[in-house]
């Protein structure tokens, strides 16, 4: 198994997120230092829900400040990128780092981004996702690259430098899913879908590609406390002020504000369906999931305790859960 630390930068309540963002550095660093695979961070803009707009940027200073731990975007949004600023930057982090960098990517949402980016709706289209799927794939497998699309027309360029960082896409509807499985894509399923949810995928994937050998990761909510109830009560207690702001943050294109889900049941919905508890249970709980989904990469997100708590859990993670998955 590979197992890594999924980062947000969440925007807890009084904490800025400049500081928030510092913050996470050291969380990376500590993953590190804790024994993880991995380090992910999340992409948001305009929100506190998460505080990094570049996760590309993030991942270059964290490259920096670490050895040896592999360094990833969960994800990089192409709805407001350009897909070759984002395959060049990716070759780049992939050079410099030794091969230590994961691209991953995703389609985004309806939201002010676009129209703050000039991207408009278009770009959020099917379409345009793979399309910028297909030039990003052609980045990262020629020498020289041309294209000829519907949203990217550009004359025969070299492709320096010569980077082949590996790619994850983060999938979340039927429709992404054959996306990233056409193109050999291996997949990245967020925490807020369950075991069954994720195995459905897994399944609609090998239907559609199945001779693909596919490295899927799965983001779950970890969470070390003494007692499985006691893990639960934090999180319910220290989730809700965190997602309550960030859920409502989210405002669309044409200017309205989507139905905010109730962060209370959110928070409630994740501590029911992710590890959280001894390390036992959490140590037992990612190893019944992978045999439910079959996916052998996970990313924890480990912040939900708050920044008071979150050391901690990752340094709780390293030293009892890590060796039991890995069979120690």
């Amino acid at each position: 198994m590979r197992i890594g630390v999924f980062l947000l930068a969440a925007g807890f309540p009084g904490i800025s997120p400049e500081q928030t963002l510092r913050t996470a550095l050291n969380y990376g660093t500590a993953a590190e230092d804790a024994g993880f695979d991995d380090v992910f961070m999340a992409e948001h803009h305009f929100m506190p829900y998460g505080t990094c707009p570049s996760a590309l940027t993030f991942a270059a200073l964290l490259a920096g400040r670490t050895r040896s731990i592999g360094i990833g975007t969960a994800v990089t949004v192409l709805s407001t990128a350009h897909p070759v600023a984002v395959a060049e930057q990716a070759a780049m982090l992939d050079v410099l780092t030794g091969g230590r960098f994961t691209l991953g990517v995703g389609r985004g949402g309806p939201w002010v981004d676009l129209e703050v980016f000039g991207t408009g709706m278009e770009g959020l289209s099917r379409r345009s996702f793979a399309e910028a799927l297909d030039v990003l794939c052609a980045w990262g497998s020629q020498d020289t690259v041309s294209y000829d699309g519907e949203f990217h027309r550009f004359r025969e360029v070299s492709v320096v430098p010569r980077g082949r960082p590996p790619m994850l896409v983060a999938c979340t509807s039927p429709e992404t899913v054959g996306m990233a499985a056409g193109r050999r894509l291996p997949m990245l399923l967020g925490m807020h879908a369950d075991d069954a949810e994720k195995a459905a995928m897994v399944r609609a994937y090998g239907a559609a590609a199945p001779h693909a050998s596919a490295p899927h990761a799965s983001a779950v909510v970890a969470q070390v406390a003494e007692s499985r109830g006691g893990g639960v009560r934090l999180l319910r207690q220290t989730m809700p002020p965190w997602l309550r702001p960030g859920l409502a943050g989210y405002v669309r294109f044409d200017g309205t504000t989507p139905p905010a889900r109730d962060a209370d049941d959110y928070a409630e919905f994740l501590t029911r369906i992710h590890p959280v508890g001894p390390a036992s249970y959490c140590a037992e709980r990612i190893l019944e999931a992978r045999e439910a989904t079959g996916i052998e990469r996970f990313l924890l997100f480990v912040e939900g305790g708050g920044p008071e708590h979150t050391l901690g859990n990752i340094r709780a993670l390293g030293e009892a859960v890590l060796p039991v998955l890995r069979g120690g």
